[in-house]
């Protein structure tokens, strides 16, 4: 399997998973997440594949500086509901790398590890989501404005041929040259711009 090469260059997020720690699944409970796995879960890349692995990965280090995250100890709040635009793959993101789930997820061992309700929709927020810590209440929103982030020239041309099943062999792979030029963009050129990803301590 092979993946853009700048994959490998988006910071990678370490998390601790007490419920894989408790199973042996992972050495110490470390379990160690990179934008591939983001892409895997999702079966493709893109600005809303991008801006969720760094909008998660962003309020995690936030809410636990210092500390590795605490993955199924973090709520996660959309503004959005669950059907609405992008938020159904943004919310599949943000379960890979926190656990959390709205019904779906692990029911616990003994009372302990429950991953449900800890994701809801239609939430009384600003911003797009907000990430919660159940230990200690700290909580922070979040948003990605990723048209900030222009295409190359053309690219929407280029992508209606593809669509249309009309592109040269040449003009396909400049789309797909283009597509991810943006989300390499996006996540190592724009990843720390406030006005791209915005995060409001609550």
């Amino acid at each position: 399997m092979a993946f853009p090469a700048f994959y490998d260059e988006v910071r990678r997020l370490v998390v601790y998973d007490p419920l894989a720690d408790f199973l042996g699944a992972a050495e110490g409970g470390r379990i160690e997440y990179g934008y591939a796995d983001a892409v895997r879960l999702a079966g493709h890349s893109c600005p809303t594949v991008a801006s969720a692995y760094w909008m998660t990965l962003k309020a995690l280090e936030f809410l636990y500086p210092g500390a590795l995250p605490q993955r199924g100890n973090i709520r996660a709040d959309f503004r959005a509901d669950r059907l609405s635009g992008v938020t159904g793959v943004i919310s599949s993101v943000v379960t890979l790398l926190t656990g959390a789930t709205h019904d779906t997820g692990f029911k616990g061992l003994a009372g302990q590890f429950d991953r449900r309700k800890l994701m809801y929709f239609l939430a009384d927020i600003r911003d797009e989501i907000r990430f919660t810590r159940l230990d200690t209440g700290a909580a922070v929103d979040v948003r990605c404005d990723p048209q900030k982030v222009p295409f190359a020239p053309g690219t929407p041309d280029l992508m209606q041929k593809c669509l249309a099943g009309t592109a040269s062999t040449k003009e396909a792979a400049e789309f797909k040259a283009n597509w991810q030029a943006r989300v390499r963009t996006l996540l190592l050129e724009y990843g720390n711009d406030p006005e791209v990803f915005f995060m409001r301590p609550v």
